[in-house]
């Protein structure tokens, strides 16, 4: 007998190598479809002439309420997320809740709440849902999984394999604010402060960017931070994605954090962000058309695609590289 692949730890599920080989080889393999793509955010379904896109997902994060947001608006937000980065306009929602016994009545009220208006203000009609109780302790309180409909173009054609050599890597906003206002969240290390997460749909800018002839490609940062989507470009397209250090949008507070804490802020999550590839031609025109957005003043062209080794590495203030490898631990457990 052989002996076996070991078993699932936290890292199998930060969005990094582990996951990637855990979805490639344990799922995929049994699940192979046409309209099933692992490196996609969303399916196009090809029986309503690929018009129709398809997504669900599954919210874990601790605490439960935090600066910016809940899991509720988080929930919403990312399945949003996805359909909008994918090319969709979302419409409907399917959520499930999966409840520990003794779970407080009042935060699932607010919680709620917090559904209901997080799904108004992104336009969508929450049409399905479950409701599952766990015994107590077999639980982390409340999880919620989400799916979510969209509707994009028939002709839409956005995906890695698009990626072209001297292509621009844009952000529209601040990265690591989410991730790092959970830290904050925890009192774990004795720290306060007043950063919120960026929590929120990224349709306005998604609609932008659609609008651009030389888009590619978009997805939003989640697990694993901008480094970890870069990284999935370079795999998937076999070119070297470089991020440029002095134009990434880190703000202090964030940075603050990380530098007293050990973490990378490249790393770390994401929740109302889009990573775009565009033609170089077209950077200075999405950077525009970001920028004049609510919420967009820091949106920037942040990296480039470019030949020779495959990889990511960050251009530093001080002209050297540093190697942003594919993230293996978990740095934060119950993030998003």
């Amino acid at each position: 007998m052989g002996e076996g692949r070991g078993r699932v730890t936290l890292a199998h599920g930060n969005g990094g190598r582990l996951m990637r080989e855990l979805v490639r080889d344990v799922f995929a393999r049994q699940f192979a479809s046409s309209e099933l793509d692992i490196n996609a955010d969303a399916a196009r379904l090809s029986a309503f002439g690929g018009r129709l896109v398809f997504t669900t997902d599954s919210f874990i994060v601790d605490p439960l309420e935090f600066p910016g947001g809940d899991i509720g608006s988080l929930a919403v937000h990312g399945t949003v997320n996805d359909l909008a980065v994918s090319g969709a306009t979302p419409r409907w929602l399917s959520l499930s809740f999966l409840i520990e016994e003794g779970f407080e009545i009042d935060l699932l009220a607010r919680i709620a709440a917090s559904i209901g208006e997080a799904a108004t203000a992104c336009a969508v009609v929450i049409v399905a849902g479950d409701t599952k109780v766990l015994p107590r302790g077999h639980g982390g309180g409340l999880y919620i999984c989400a799916s979510g409909i969209g509707i994009c173009a028939q002709d839409l054609a956005l995906g890695m394999a698009n990626i072209r050599e001297g292509d621009c890597l844009l952000v529209n906003g601040s990265v690591g604010d989410h991730g790092t206002a959970i830290l904050l969240a925890r009192h774990e290390f004795g720290l306060r402060g007043d950063l919120l997460s960026d929590s929120a749909s990224v349709l306005p800018f998604t609609e932008a960017a659609l609008k651009i002839e030389g888009l590619r490609f978009m997805r939003d940062p989640t697990r694993g931070g901008i480094a970890t989507v870069a990284n999935e470009i370079s795999l998937e397209t076999g070119f070297r994605v470089v991020l440029d250090e002095k134009a990434l949008p880190i703000t202090e507070a964030v940075s603050g954090v990380c530098d007293m804490l050990g973490y990378d802020p490249l790393y770390l999550a994401c929740e109302g962000r889009v990573v775009a590839i565009v033609a170089a031609s077209q950077a200075r025109c999405l950077l525009a058309a970001w920028q004049s957005l609510p919420g967009g003043g820091l949106a920037a062209i942040a990296g480039r695609i470019e030949g020779g080794r495959r990889g990511v590495v960050l251009r530093t203030m001080l002209g050297g590289e540093r190697f942003l490898a594919e993230l293996e631990d978990d740095p934060l457990p119950r993030i998003c």
